[in-house]
C-alpha cells in the first residue's frame, strides 16, 4: 500500500475522491453521524457514486461501497470496476485516520475482481492523505473466492 498527499495524485483520482467525498453530504447515518461516500470509476469513464443507509435494525443498513458496486453491476453489467474512492466524514469533518472498505465490502469488491477478471484500485481518502491499494487482494489476505465453491 502507498500513501499519497491528495496534490500528489492523478486529476482522474482527485474527481473521483472528490465524488466520494461529495457523496457523504447524502449518506443517511441518523444513528452513527458516521457518513461515508464512495465514488467508483467504471471503463466508460462513469463514475457511480454511493453512500452509507444506516437502520434501526443495524444489519439492515448498507455501506457506501456496497451501494454503488450493487448499483454498477445492476445497471452497467459490462463495464469493468477500474478504480473506488472512499470517503467519511464524521463530527463535521472528513476524518483524520483512513477509513478502509469493511470486511463485507471487501469481500463484494473481490467478486467485482473475479467477475471482471480485473483488479480495481482502491483509494482511500483521510485528510489530504491518500491511501492507495492496487488491489483489494491486499486488503484482504486469506480471501474466500469462486476457487473455494469448486
Amino acid at each position: 500500500m502507498s500513501v499519497y498527499l491528495l496534490e500528489e495524485c492523478t486529476e482522474t483520482e482527485k474527481k473521483l475522491i472528490e465524488a466520494a467525498k461529495q457523496a457523504t453530504k447524502n449518506a443517511y447515518a441518523r444513528y452513527s453521524n458516521f457518513k461515508v461516500g464512495a465514488a467508483l470509476l467504471l471503463e466508460n469513464g462513469e463514475v457511480i457514486t454511493g453512500n452509507n443507509q444506516e437502520n434501526a435494525a443495524y444489519p439492515s443498513g448498507t455501506c457506501a461501497e456496497r451501494t454503488a458496486v450493487f448499483f454498477a453491476n445492476a445497471n452497467y453489467p459490462d463495464q469493468t470496476i477500474i478504480a473506488i474512492a472512499v470517503a467519511a466524514h464524521h463530527n463535521g469533518e472528513f476524518t483524520k485516520d483512513v477509513v478502509t472498505p469493511c470486511g463485507a465490502c471487501r469481500q463484494v469488491l473481490l467478486e467485482a475482481e473475479t467477475r471482471y477478471k480485473a483488479p480495481i484500485k482502491i483509494l482511500m481518502y483521510s485528510n489530504d492523505k491518500v491511501y492507495v491499494a492496487s488491489s483489494i487482494k491486499s486488503l484482504l489476505p486469506l480471501s474466500f473466492g469462486d476457487e473455494m465453491l469448486k
